[in-house]
């Protein structure tokens, strides 16, 4: 099962933290890689959820926040 670990509201940034993760060993998944990838959140949010297998969640989550932090500056 895959769980979120982070909320990109960039494309490009989710998809360059995909590739990162990846060369760090996780296992995100690619985006489109579900049905609903095209859809934006009822809420509002029109971003992209970055999901990993959940034995992999806790780790890949730390990484991934530094990682987008380091990007968003």
């Amino acid at each position: 099962m895959l769980t979120a670990i982070l909320e990109v509201d960039d494309p490009a940034m989710a998809r360059a933290l995909i590739v990162a993760l990846k060369s760090y060993g996780f296992h995100p998944m690619e985006m489109g890689g579900d049905a609903l990838s095209g859809l934006t959140d009822p809420l509002g949010f029109g971003g992209q959820s970055i999901r990993v297998p959940e034995d992999e969640a806790a780790d890949a989550r730390i990484l991934a926040e530094a990682l987008y932090a380091q990007m968003r500056k």
